[in-house]
């Protein structure tokens, strides 16, 4: 079956729960690598005008989003949930017609799988941003990937996607696209 085409009328960035008491709890070189593509996918969203739907799960217990992801979003604000997915009704209404969801974010093995999973049974194509997913483990990252890609999301980064939605270079777009992604 071949994989759709990412289309920027139809594409949306959702970004799961990247906050501050999570973030501390994460190997320190793989978050740094991590919220840097993360922030690579903010920037490109930013560069396409694509809609970015950030979530916060439990902010009382779990902090607020983490400082170097703020900085980037800048007047973007979290849609707090209880809920592990991020398929939560605030989510949809945000989405709107969208319906290609760009997805990044942690714990890949419980939030984003979750949230990959409900917005698939949706009927959503899920592309989920494998350099800019995190989970305390390796381990449970990797599972994660396995259960998303199981569920109907495709894997990708956060190269590949932003590549396939400019579809050509020499673009003012590009050229923005290109250095956030270096």
């Amino acid at each position: 079956m071949p994989l759709p085409r990412l289309d920027r009328s139809q594409a949306a960035l959702l970004v799961v729960d990247f906050q501050e008491r999570l973030c501390a709890a994460m190997d320190r070189d793989a978050l740094d690598r991590t919220l840097g593509r993360a922030n690579a996918a903010i920037e490109s969203a930013r560069a396409l005008a694509l809609p970015i739907i950030v979530t916060e799960q439990y902010p009382k217990g779990l902090g607020t989003t983490h400082s170097l992801v703020k900085l980037r979003l800048g007047a973007h604000a979290p849609i707090e949930k209880l809920a592990f997915s991020a398929a939560v009704p605030e989510v949809l209404a945000a989405l709107g017609e969208r319906r290609q969801v760009l997805l990044v974010g942690m714990e890949s093995h419980v939030c984003v799988y979750q949230t990959a999973r409900d917005l698939t049974e949706r009927g959503y194509q899920v592309h989920l941003c494998a350099d800019a997913v995190i989970s305390r483990t390796e381990e449970d990252r990797r599972v994660g990937l396995e259960l998303s890609r199981e569920a109907g999301a495709r894997i990708a980064t956060v190269e590949a996607v932003f590549f396939d939605l400019l579809g050509q270079a020499g673009t003012p777009e590009f050229k923005k696209v290109s250095a956030a992604v270096k």
